[in-house]
């Protein structure tokens, strides 16, 4: 058990944690212990008074039914990896997290006024493929027994489905998450890079201020300050002798 504990704390945390909330609500609204309303989305929800804003989290927080369950946390869970372990844009939690909370910010109005779709998952799913994938060009992948070019996963998964109920509907969902993550490399990449200009959406200092705050431990003497990891070396030596020149023999 301990084991399997080191295991999953040594998974990215921004993965393994949107990853476990997915598949903890998704088995709770399916099988009954939740109540499914706080992960459908309605833009009339937003406009009422207060306005339901977790809605801009827990409507991405729902799979389908049956195998959905476990092969959407699944895909979640490897691209959220892909891009918090291997994707330089995201080279910080907080540039993930707003990554994020942008996607959230176009899929949810494109679905209010455009398609209807209550349940965003799926949106984000393609958004996070799209972005994962753009940094895999010249590679390939597979898509079930078919190797395609890595750039093609998400369009391929898009029209796959297609082969399901309410398949149209999944698609215009599924375009949504599309439209989103280039927007956001559009404006990332694209921009800077070939139009000379600057990045129209940079991280806010108020996440950062946030990440960078130490946290506060209750102990038994009460409370204490754990500092951010500098990454610097430790040990029970001062920093002075740490810093010397290598030894030499006497005598």
């Amino acid at each position: 058990m301990a084991d399997m504990v080191s295991v999953y704390m040594s998974t990215p945390p921004i993965a393994r944690t949107v990853a476990t909330a997915v598949f903890l609500c998704s088995v709770g609204v399916y099988t009954g212990m939740l109540n499914p309303e706080p992960f459908i989305f309605h833009y009339s929800r937003l406009t009422q008074f207060p306005p339901a804003l977790y809605l801009v989290v827990t409507s991405f927080l729902l799979t389908g039914s049956g195998m959905s369950v476990l092969f959407d946390t699944y895909f979640v869970f490897t691209y959220l990896s892909q891009l918090e372990t291997g994707n330089s844009k995201f080279s910080k939690k907080e540039d993930m997290i707003w990554y994020l909370l942008f996607l959230a910010c176009v899929i949810l109005p494109l679905n209010a006024f455009f398609t209807g779709g209550y349940m965003l998952l799926h949106a984000l799913l393609i958004a996070l493929c799209y972005t994962a994938t753009q940094d895999q060009r010249g590679m390939n992948t597979h898509f079930y027994i078919i190797t395609i070019p890595a750039q093609l996963m998400p369009y391929c998964l898009l029209l796959v489905q297609l082969l399901f109920p309410n398949g149209w509907e999944s698609l215009k969902i599924g375009l949504t998450g599309l439209i989103a993550a280039h927007l956001h490399d559009f404006l990332t990449r694209i921009y800077p890079e070939f139009g000379h200009g600057p990045n129209l959406i940079p991280t806010p200092r108020f996440l950062s201020w946030i990440m960078s705050t130490p946290a506060v431990q209750n102990t038994v003497y009460g409370q204490s300050t754990a500092p951010s990891n500098s990454g610097g070396r430790t040990g029970p030596l001062p920093d002075s002798w740490r810093t010397k020149g290598p030894g030499r023999r006497l005598g």
